[in-house]
């Protein structure tokens, strides 16, 4: 670290800051009628407890995390986790054997949701976009049918809740962007003209781990004459070439928090079309900058972005950000969420060049009583060369 570089922010959360997600939740639950939720997925565990390992990868096991209306939460976890679990916050950890066969922790699950919510009452299932049930559809069903409670969706509280981060949550995505920054800074170092594309794509997640990240589970990008293709497919053993749009995209990890924006490079001199729309897209990104205020909602900021652009690109402008490389609510022309103070939003306007070519731009930004700073250091206009001549 040099002498200029600020110090990381501190690791994991104090414990107070997971009892405030515990007492907003149980409010919401209080308010909406439900006895208990649910949680079976990483990002909702990891929310309530602080639980990071990246042993999730691994398909094999079930996890459950059971919120009570009153009282602590209770984990409902394979034996493996226990030793990790037991230095969260967390007193109430219950663990079975797995895998093993038959359906291994359902009965504990089972007893457990009996213990803490009354029967006949509601249990809330988050149930929206960006969800998943992390568990096998046939234990649901048995799940289900064993316990005499009504399961329905969870009002949306856990997504509510996540889209509002906390100042310790903003500081850890910003050191993310800080990271992946230093990485990006540091592409004229390796790529340039008849460097293969998925050695760009080795050589750049080395930089950001160098920078400090704690892994990139997410890289994508692309190359192409005067534009690319699609920005999501892996790298090829195609070298770069004089001419060729470069776009690298990183979702790089602090501390369990994403980063997720991209930079475009000229491999040599850009054509003038080239110049021009990333300009443009740079302009999209500062106008929805601007437009970003609290009680402005994610349309408004489709339709700024939208407006610069002079075209209405099939997809989304942007998302959310947080636990997750990409969370809710999206940027589109139909989403009429407010933007309130916490948020943590990427900007991404896109361009379609024709001829099967597009560019695409992306910075983080976060939301203010006031509008909106900057997470990742907002691009120049002027696309970035490399080998100049």
């Amino acid at each position: 670290m040099s002498e200029h570089t600020p110090p990381p922010p501190p690791r994991g959360f104090p414990e107070a800051e997971y009892h405030g997600r515990l007492m907003r939740a149980q409010a919401l639950m209080a308010r909406a009628g439900l006895a208990a939720l649910l949680l079976s997925t990483e990002a909702e565990v990891r929310y309530f407890t602080g639980y990071l390992t990246r042993f999730w990868e691994s398909p094999t096991r079930a996890w459950y995390l059971v919120l009570p209306v009153d009282g602590d939460p209770v984990a409902v976890i394979p034996e493996i986790g226990a030793h990790l679990m037991r230095q969260s916050w967390l007193s109430d950890i219950r663990t079975f054997a797995a895998p093993a066969p038959g359906a291994p922790g359902l009965d504990l699950l089972a007893e457990t949701l009996e213990e803490l919510t009354p029967k006949g009452s509601r249990i809330g299932v988050p149930s929206g976009p960006e969800t998943q049930l992390r568990m096998p559809l046939a234990d649901w069903a048995t799940l289900r049918g064993r316990v005499a409670r009504a399961f329905r969706d969870d009002a949306n509280i856990v997504a509510v809740l996540r889209r509002v981060k906390s100042a310790p949550e903003i500081a850890k995505i910003a050191q993310a962007c800080a990271i992946a920054g230093r990485a990006f800074d540091r592409v004229p170092e390796m790529a340039r003209a008849g460097v293969p594309l998925e050695e760009v794509f080795r050589r750049f997640q080395m930089l950001c781990l160098e920078a400090g990240a704690d892994c990139v589970p997410y890289i994508a990008g692309a190359a192409g004459a005067a534009g690319y293709g699609d920005v999501i497919s892996p790298a090829t053993g195609l070298p770069l070439a004089r001419g060729d749009v470069l776009m690298l995209d990183t979702g790089a990890v602090f501390d369990g928090y994403f980063c997720d924006f991209d930079r475009n490079f000229s491999v040599g001199p850009p054509e003038a079309a080239v110049a021009s729309a990333h300009a443009r897209l740079i302009e999209a990104t500062q106008v929805g900058f601007a437009a970003a205020r609290p009680g402005a909602t994610h349309a408004d900021l489709y339709r700024a972005m939208a407006g610069v652009l002079g075209q209405r690109p099939a997809g989304r402008l942007g998302h959310g950000l947080g636990m997750q490389l990409t969370e809710g609510p999206s940027v589109v022309p139909w989403e009429d969420a407010p933007l309130v103070p916490g948020m943590v939003l990427t900007l991404e306007p896109c361009l379609d060049l024709g001829s099967g070519r597009i560019m695409v731009h992306e910075e983080d930004i976060a939301l203010t009583e006031t509008g909106a700073v900057w997470l990742s250091q907002a691009s120049p206009a002027e696309i970035r060369v490399l080998e100049p001549a």
